[in-house]
């Protein structure tokens, strides 16, 4: 097995278990991790579900391959494909699976993302502006500081990063390129250190932190996937079957958090004295608003102090 299933701890794994494993005991029950990374959670649902089989996506082939190793004992139990979780439909459809039982969703960066310094995630070192999740193709980091306009600058920064000092910063950047081009993170770094006001740097967290992350969610279209993917995801379930949803930031989270509130909602018109069996609710939450990891978890696992974990459970096929 690889030294990286050693050292990944999955964020607030025995909560997603406990949240998933009621709708996978029965024979047949497949489970769908859709953002795979090295498999922990997978792994943890496998060994607690041991009538399911595991469709496992991510698409990121370093992590695929990975889990492969960790997930290899599961034997045939165990299906992975490269892809975007929000293509989910293709993925169900190609494997001849029409519905499923139990969905995840881990939004966060994987820790092979992470700790991998040449994939350009981390602000805290210097490396080469990428940021892609899929490595085998598509524009980087680099490409979008060094040729969207200050208002495609402002406007990514604003909502990917809700920095708000877009403007100032994209008009640093744009004028840092014309002489110098955007190659290593320590480069952007820099340039947004001396654009942020000194005194907005005393809180907040690092200076470069929201625009990193507004970066990264362009370059890989994280909201727009997540957009696609919530609603196809609650199609896919059975009767009975669940969703866990685990975002790291207010973007993503709101996202999952009115699309679980639509679903657990009834539709019927306002007054009727009983509402038709038809516009009922299709979902119950699971959760109570969003989870999140107990301190002792946050301390160990420093990665897992901004999630958010949400989940619901599918009551009807309407």
């Amino acid at each position: 097995m690889s030294d990286w299933a050693g050292i990944h701890v999955p964020v607030l794994r025995d909560r997603v278990v406990a949240l998933l494993t009621p709708a996978l005991d029965a024979p047949g029950a497949v489970y769908v991790d859709c953002t795979l990374g090295l498999g922990g959670h997978a792994e943890a649902i496998l060994d607690a579900a041991p009538w399911a089989r595991l469709i496992g996506i991510d698409r990121d082939a370093d992590a695929l391959a990975l889990a492969a190793d960790r997930l290899a004992r599961f034997g045939d139990r165990v299906t992975l494909v490269r892809a975007v979780y929000d293509e989910l439909p293709e993925v169900l459809a190609d494997e001849g699976v029409p519905s499923v039982s139990a969905i995840l969703a881990d939004l966060g960066l994987s820790s092979l993302q992470i700790d991998r310094r040449e994939r350009g995630f981390a602000y805290a070192v210097d490396a080469p502006l990428d940021m892609r999740m899929d490595a085998s193709g598509g524009p980087t980091a680099a490409d979008v500081l060094n040729t969207y306009s200050v208002g495609e600058l402002t406007r990514i920064l604003r909502a990917h990063g809700e920095e708000r000092f877009a403007e100032r910063i994209a008009r640093r950047i744009v004028a840092t390129r014309a002489t110098t081009p955007f190659v290593t993170s320590a480069q952007l770094v820099a340039v947004l250190t001396a654009a942020i006001p000194a005194a907005a740097q005393q809180t907040g967290g690092h200076p470069a932190k929201r625009t990193f992350q507004a970066l990264r969610i362009e370059v890989n279209r994280e909201l727009d996937a997540l957009a696609g993917f919530l609603p196809a995801a609650l199609d896919a379930l059975v009767p009975g079957g669940r969703i866990a949803v685990l975002a790291y930031h207010s973007l993503e989270d709101r996202l999952v958090k009115n699309a679980f509130r639509d679903a657990a909602t009834d539709r019927a018109p306002r007054g009727l004295p009983v509402v038709p069996e038809e516009y009922r609710a299709r979902f119950r939450l699971l959760t109570r608003g969003a989870e999140r990891p107990a301190p002792e978890e946050a301390a160990a696992n420093p990665r897992a102090a901004s999630a958010r974990l949400r989940a619901a459970e599918r009551l009807t096929r309407t």
